[in-house]
């Protein structure tokens, strides 16, 4: 989406001009009060207050009734601090910080040229040079307190940033370190160290500086007031003149190096102009030294030196052969842009090359005078054009393109008869995307016979529609004028062109390409629909229009099946935004796609619960199917959003499925157990069989699987279910040896007798015959004295069970009881499994 930049100049306090509007949202941003704007006057006051008085001085003027102009009740000091600061910030276009910042790039040139200066020339400056250096870093403090201060546009809204909080954050992260460390009084510093020579390199970090002066010219190129040509030409000079200064004074400090008595072992040292000595140019004055530096430096960059004065010790030559390297790659820099200012000024030259280049394709082609004259009129057209031309637009925000569009081309395509009735949103677009062209009478554009692959709408001029019939002759059909479309029907059902169009007088028409209209139309369906209509208007009952109508239909198909899968994408991306667009521009949310998924399918199984609400609303059919069964319940519970599956409850969606209980034997095969709390929780019937009479509990017992089977039994799942072999859950839990899960589904077969008293007397029956192996000896007997045992039905008394072990193992008469194989005592009858051993001793 577009941003368009808000902003705007007028009367008033320099911080806060602009319209209402403007203020209004750069107040917001601020976080300022509503009150009114207090005058300067009471600002300063406050000011003086705030940093200058007391706590009780602050809140003895506030109550005084001072205070009510800031917006604060009373007592507020925090309140009141952060309003100050926050009325303290300046705009960027403050003219009172725009002189300040003009006097900042003054004192930055000043300082970038001085700084070689004071480095290769001086050690200790005297004491005039040093009372202005110092007001010069002085300066420099001062701006970077007003950096705190100065607000700044986001880099990504482009809104006007007030919060102190974040502007001073921003300055820290940046500029900050390096404008403080370029303040410090590096010359005072070095006096006080000893005159240590490492402290003087730290100069060099005021050549940061130099970064504003390249602002301000990046600035005057950008000024329509003053030629670029000659902006240009300035800074490429002081560029040079730069280069060669600072290199000066790095010649020299290399002289200044070497101890007094080898001072004829320099350049300068070693110099003599005709009868005049340089060997103790420490004492000759700065300003012939000076000069004698630069005409060394200027020479070498321009390699054309004489020899009059040459590197004459080690480290001048390694310098020198740096800074040579560094001219070459200057020198090219400056050729580079002059050159590229004097050929970019030369549009009449580039429409002649390009104009020698059609004119020798055409020859070498052989195209014909006709053809030939043709494309020399148009491109002498479009050059005397070009100021109309759109191209002239590229480098033009998005944004204000878009005013443009709108306002030169949405009037002609609302009187367009083949975009009656569409939307505004429609119209709108369609101007956007439209492009401009120009032709000469005679020109055709659409030729018969040919497909249409751009819409055409006239904005000024006449064309003909011209046909041909059978002996080839043409004949008139019609005029087309202002407001005309044409190519409409071959561009909208691709089929060929029925007429041609040929210009009669120099016209202007816009055009639109058939990607770019597909693709509005996909997103303004309904209008889609209101073009075929009009295009159908006034179409004679014949072959033909039977034929077209078919293609329309056709294409209104494809349209809806497109449509339905971006509505479905859209769903599955979770763009809540797109999918009410679609819906709002003629969507069906109740269409679904090739496997039958409606967008609440995709919702459901994505969890998107404000879609689930927005088209439920929108009277979408909760408990639809797609190809493969699945409804929007069983999606969302498959997925486990527990959200969704309480709005779909709520709206009146039941839990279908064909297979519930294949359905339900997968799931417990496949060991979803979560899955299956969902599904068993909304309602299914956890008897449900398959196609071999199986439950999901037969499956889970033949399995072992111990929770999946508790939780069956507590959803209501029956132990004594049967499948295709007579088996039951319990049986396939004895086959499967799992002892724990016997016992739960015993358990379980129990309770569920008691709660159904009427449940046949042979299944009652079954459940209570379970028999035991019980032995004459203790478990811990050794093997030499064990004897054989008895196996026997449990019967309903322990009683009964000791007197019929006795009987059947001769047993002495007496008190006996049973052990457990562990050597516990058993004392319940339902203690016994089925097939347990069990031992019966002489009670001691």
């Amino acid at each position: 989406m577009n941003r368009e930049r808000r902003g705007g100049r007028g009367t008033g306090d320099d911080r806060f001009d602009g319209d209402d509007e403007d203020r209004f949202e750069e107040e917001r941003l601020r976080g300022r009060d509503d009150d009114e704007e207090p005058s300067k006057l009471w600002k300063w006051i406050r000011c003086c207050l705030e940093f200058l008085g007391s706590d009780a001085d602050v809140d003895r003027w506030i109550v005084s009734g001072h205070g009510r102009d800031f917006g604060t009740s009373g007592g507020g000091r925090s309140r009141l601090s952060s309003s100050i600061f926050q009325r303290m910030v300046l705009r960027p276009d403050n003219r009172w910080y725009k002189t300040w910042t003009h006097l900042m790039v003054i004192s930055a040139a000043y300082s970038s040229f001085f700084t070689p200066l004071e480095f290769g020339f001086f050690r200790g400056l005297p004491g005039n040079l040093f009372l202005l250096d110092i007001a010069n870093q002085v300066a420099f403090l001062i701006d970077i307190v007003v950096h705190f201060f100065v607000a700044y546009h986001d880099p990504q809204s482009y809104i006007l940033v007030y919060n102190p909080n974040l502007i001073a954050l921003r300055y820290l992260k940046s500029r900050f370190l390096v404008d403080f460390l370029g303040c410090l009084p590096w010359d005072a510093i070095y006096k006080v160290s000893g005159k240590k020579e490492a402290v003087r390199y730290l100069l060099w970090i005021r050549l940061s500086r130099a970064c504003r002066v390249a602002e301000f010219f990046e600035k005057l190129e950008k000024d329509i007031r003053i030629k670029y040509l000659f902006t240009r030409i300035v800074k490429l000079l002081v560029v040079e003149l730069y280069c060669t200064h600072t290199a000066a004074c790095i010649f020299y400090y290399l002289a200044t190096t070497v101890p007094r008595a080898k001072e004829g072992y320099t350049w300068i040292g070693s110099l003599k102009m005709g009868d005049y000595s340089y060997s103790h140019f420490r004492e000759i004055d700065l300003w012939t030294r000076y000069v004698t530096s630069l005409y060394f430096a200027i020479v070498t960059m321009a390699t054309v030196g004489y020899g009059d004065i040459h590197a004459v010790n080690f480290r001048e030559m390694i310098f020198i052969m740096i800074y040579v390297s560094f001219d070459m790659i200057l020198g090219a820099y400056l050729l580079g842009n002059m050159t590229a200012l004097i050929v970019k000024g030369s549009k009449t030259e580039k429409f002649r090359d390009k104009m020698t280049d059609l004119i020798n394709y055409m020859k070498r082609n052989k195209l014909g005078n006709h053809i030939s004259d043709e494309i020399k009129d148009h491109m002498r057209l479009m050059y005397d054009n070009r100021c109309t031309d759109s191209a002239v637009l590229q480098d033009i925000p998005v944004s204000i393109r878009t005013k443009i569009s709108k306002k030169l081309y949405e009037p002609f395509i609302r009187e367009v008869p083949l975009f009656k009735g569409c939307s505004l949103g429609f119209i709108q677009h369609i101007a956007i995307m439209v492009g401009e062209e120009i032709f000469l009478p005679g020109e055709v554009i659409i030729e018969q016979g040919n497909i249409a692959e751009q819409l055409y709408i006239v904005c000024h001029g006449d064309l003909d529609e011209v046909g041909k019939g059978e002996d080839d002759e043409e004949k008139l059909l019609t005029h087309l004028h202002t407001y005309s479309s044409f190519g409409e029907v071959s561009f909208l059902c691709n089929t060929p062109q029925s007429y041609t169009i040929r210009v009669r007088e120099i016209c202007k028409v816009l055009r639109l390409d058939r990607q770019t209209f597909l693709k509005i139309i996909g997103i303004y369906f309904s209008d889609g629909r209101i073009i075929l209509n009009n295009l159908l208007e006034g179409k004679d009952l014949n072959l033909q229009s039977k034929i077209l109508e078919s293609d329309i239909t056709l294409y209104i198909e494809k349209s809806e099946s497109e449509l339905a899968t971006r509505l479905n994408r859209a769903a599955n991306d979770g763009d809540f935004y797109r999918l009410k667009r679609l819906i709002g521009v003629g969507a069906d949310p109740k269409k679904t796609d090739y496997d039958g998924r409606s967008p609440l399918h995709i919702a459901a199984s994505k969890g998107y619960e404000d879609m689930i609400h927005f088209l439920i609303e929108k009277g979408v059919d909760v408990n639809i199917s797609d190809n493969l069964g699945n409804t929007p319940l069983l999606e969302a519970i498959k997925n486990g959003h527990d959200g969704v599956t309480s709005a779909l409850v709520e709206a009146g969606a039941s839990l279908t499925i064909d297979d519930a209980g294949g359905f339900l034997c997968t799931t417990v095969a496949k060991r979803e157990l979560d899955f299956l709390k969902r599904i068993l929780a909304i309602g299914i019937n956890p008897n449900s069989k398959n196609y071999d009479h199986r439950t999901p509990l037969h499956v889970a017992a033949s399995e072992g699987l111990y929770l999946m089977v508790k939780l069956l039994i507590d959803a209501g799942a029956s132990v004594f279910s049967k499948d295709r072999w007579g088996n039951t859950p319990l049986d396939d839990a004895r086959i499967c040896g799992n002892k724990i899960l016997i016992k739960l589904l015993e358990v379980a077969r129990t309770s569920q007798m008691a709660e159904f008293p009427s449940c046949p007397q042979e299944i009652r029956d079954k459940m209570q015959r379970r028999k035991c192996t019980v032995l004459p000896y203790h478990p811990w007997d050794p093997k030499e004295e064990r004897r054989q045992g008895v196996v026997l039905w449990v019967p309903q008394t322990m009683e009964e069970l000791i007197n019929a072990a006795k009987e059947q193992l001769k047993h002495p008469a007496g008190s006996c009881i049973l052990l457990s194989e562990n050597g516990g005592k058993i004392i319940d009858i339902n203690m016994i499994n089925d097939d347990q051993m069990l031992f019966l001793v002489t009670e001691t």
